[in-house]
């Protein structure tokens, strides 16, 4: 298999520690056209070189920190066949130190291009336990992953008590309501919403990777309330454009959110 073939190549450059599948490939949940996402963990200085000439020459490898303080860097890329091959960089120190900061409960959330509701640290280890490991010469991806398949319960309190920021946003958005700002309030509804997906998923024990597809996903979980995914999909679809309709949509919304934040006192 192609994607093998390049992992055990990858895994053979200065740097590398090993090579993970991510994604939906990884999960079973992926389309016939979807990416591959190889994760490529490293420590230390990595040889951008041997990864360039792995990559031919048509294609950009970026460095750690081109493409952002979280998703770092990597290469979008096709092989021999067609295939669509994305390179992703992971340095596994960070990721082992954002493993251990949610061990204990903390996490952050940072602004990185293409995760419009920022990026959640604890994605991290998330990509580790549900990924594929494909090449891990000594191990130590695998060790993680054992170790990240049990979701911390510090991080479950700490992320379902986060979700109070939900109810700080309709608060907000009700002010600019009667403004008829439509876009400061589908901007607090959006995050509002993820925030509440993010600490449903965690309240499951379900990490959670980014936005793609976790709504369908937080439909499904314990907490959702009744018609969860169809109640969001008003709000967020067609919210208003009048002070009188704005309104309305922020009250909906408070709703939902205590609906949902009432069900994480259940077990």
């Amino acid at each position: 298999m192609i994607i093998q073939e390049t992992a055990d190549r990858l895994a053979l450059a200065p740097g590398v520690v090993g090579v993970l599948l991510g994604g939906s490939r990884a999960r079973g949940e992926h389309r016939p056209d979807s990416d591959w996402d190889l994760g490529i963990y490293y420590r230390g200085e990595l040889d951008l070189a041997a990864l360039r000439t792995l990559a031919g020459p048509s294609v950009e490898v970026t460095a750690p920190g081109g493409w952002g303080p979280w998703v770092n860097g990597g290469a979008w890329l096709r092989a021999a066949d067609g295939t669509a091959v994305d390179w992703i960089l992971r340095d596994l120190d960070r990721v082992s130190q954002v493993w251990a900061d949610c061990r204990e409960g903390r996490y952050e959330v940072g602004i990185q291009a293409g995760h419009p509701l920022g990026f959640w640290s604890p994605c991290y280890p998330g990509e580790v336990a549900l990924g594929q490991i494909l090449a891990d010469p000594t191990g130590e991806l695998t060790d993680l992953q054992h170790r990240t398949m049990t979701y911390p319960e510090p991080l479950r309190e700490a992320l379902t008590a986060g979700a109070w920021e939900a109810e700080f946003l309709l608060a907000a958005a009700a002010k600019g309501a009667t403004r008829a700002d439509t876009l400061y309030v589908s901007l607090c509804l959006s995050r509002a919403v993820g925030v509440l997906v993010q600490a449903m998923h965690a309240h499951a024990r379900r990490w959670c990777l980014n936005e793609k597809g976790a709504l369908p996903v937080a439909e499904t979980l314990p907490s959702a309330p009744p018609d969860f995914g169809p109640r969001v999909h008003r709000l967020l679809g067609a919210p208003g454009t009048t002070a009188e309709s704005l309104t309305a949509t922020v009250a909906e919304a408070g709703a939902l959110v205590a609906e949902t934040r009432a069900a994480f006192g259940k077990t």
